[in-house]
């Protein structure tokens, strides 16, 4: 199954459309797709298609609509990180890449009192993103923020459960005993550093909880995938 993110389209079952240029150029050029061959397109919101191609050109291929499904894989909850990037940009593409093929609604990278990098590149991330997208066959595109404010994301947030994951022992709770199934939540991710005690305070203040991923220490974005997927176990 070849799946092709089209955000600009509005796919209704029946119609013909084209992909894009740089679509068109891998579908016909690298994956040797003709005509006939059927391929599934998402805009990212939900909309999940099936598609015959009908003109195998590589510069606009064009195909028909035969099947689409909307609300495509949607979860009755929704999952926020936030995290501090971290200095090798490398290690933040690769949790990007990581947490869209593991099912993600919204990613935040903000900076802390502690933080290695102040900023971070969205158009590359969100190129990231759509290949993942693609790969794992998801229709919807996570909301992506790169230059968070600490303070207001945490004075702000209304999620169900609203998580900071703190290094020091004290009063912390692991997502398995407190989280439950179907919840909302956002989990504060800091830096190698780890947060300030400011910073603690204020979330505390905010109706966070502080949490504990473990005995061991983990990087920054390891961190940030073991409490994604602790999340998703939940609600398996």
């Amino acid at each position: 199954m070849h799946l092709f993110y089209t955000p600009d389209l509005e796919l209704e079952e029946g119609e013909f459309y084209s992909l894009d240029k740089e679509e068109s150029s891998h579908c016909v050029k690298v994956l040797r797709l003709k005509e006939k061959d059927t391929i599934c397109l998402t805009n990212g919101k939900g909309r999940f298609v099936f598609a015959e191609i009908t003109d195998a050109m590589p510069k606009a291929c064009s195909f028909v609509v035969t099947k689409m499904q909307d609300d495509y894989g949607k979860r009755d909850f929704q999952i926020h990180l936030a995290v501090a990037p971290t200095k090798n940009m490398n290690r933040i593409e690769w949790f990007v890449e990581k947490a869209v093929e593991m099912g993600i609604d919204k990613i935040s990278f903000f900076v802390s009192e502690h933080s290695e990098r102040t900023n971070v590149k969205r158009e590359r991330l969100e190129k990231i993103m759509v290949a993942a997208l693609k790969q794992s066959l998801k229709a919807y595109m996570p909301e992506l923020e790169v230059e968070t404010n600490l303070n207001q994301l945490i004075e702000s947030s209304k999620e169900t459960k609203r998580y900071i994951a703190y290094c020091k022992p004290e009063g912390r709770t692991s997502i398995k005993a407190d989280y439950n199934a179907k919840e909302d939540v956002l989990i504060l991710i800091g830096p190698e550093g780890d947060f300030s005690e400011k910073e603690v305070e204020l979330a505390l203040a905010n109706g966070f909880k502080t949490i504990t991923l473990g005995e061991s220490r983990l990087r920054t974005e390891t961190a940030a995938l073991f409490a994604l997927q602790s999340i998703h176990f939940v609600n398996m």
